[in-house]
């Protein structure tokens, strides 16, 4: 798993210009294949993770509770969802596949590993 924190920290401008939350989680999300939005502490959002592991991905993992603008980026994201709770949040090939319930959906009926093949995550 990689947990992303260079990306925070990568350019001071970050901090010093005021960037839309919805285009900065856009960003992130498509930087890599598949990508979580999660807080250290959650239990769900740690076997999100191990769900991913445990299948042979390696996601790229953002700590919101970890993150300077975490709490913007969550309330981006709740919005994005529709959502009042909206950890973890997984991002697949860039595009939104959504929290816990439609991760484990996905993976339930099948739908979940073809994603991953498609964007370049798994190569079964």
């Amino acid at each position: 798993m990689q947990y992303e924190t260079e990306s925070w920290s990568r350019s001071n401008s970050y901090m010093e210009v005021v960037v839309d939350p919805v285009e900065h989680i856009e960003r992130l999300a498509s930087e890599n294949a598949v990508v979580i939005f999660s807080m250290s502490s959650c239990c769900m959002c740690h076997a999100i993770k191990r769900l991913f592991c445990g299948m042979g991905v390696n996601p790229t993992v953002h700590e919101l509770d970890l993150h300077p603008t975490g709490s913007d980026l969550h309330k981006a994201l709740v919005s994005l969802l529709g959502a009042t709770s909206a950890l973890p949040v997984v991002f697949i090939g860039g595009k939104l596949v959504g929290a816990m319930d439609r991760v484990m959906a996905s993976h339930i009926n099948g739908t979940l590993v073809p994603l991953l093949k498609e964007a370049g995550a798994l190569w079964l």
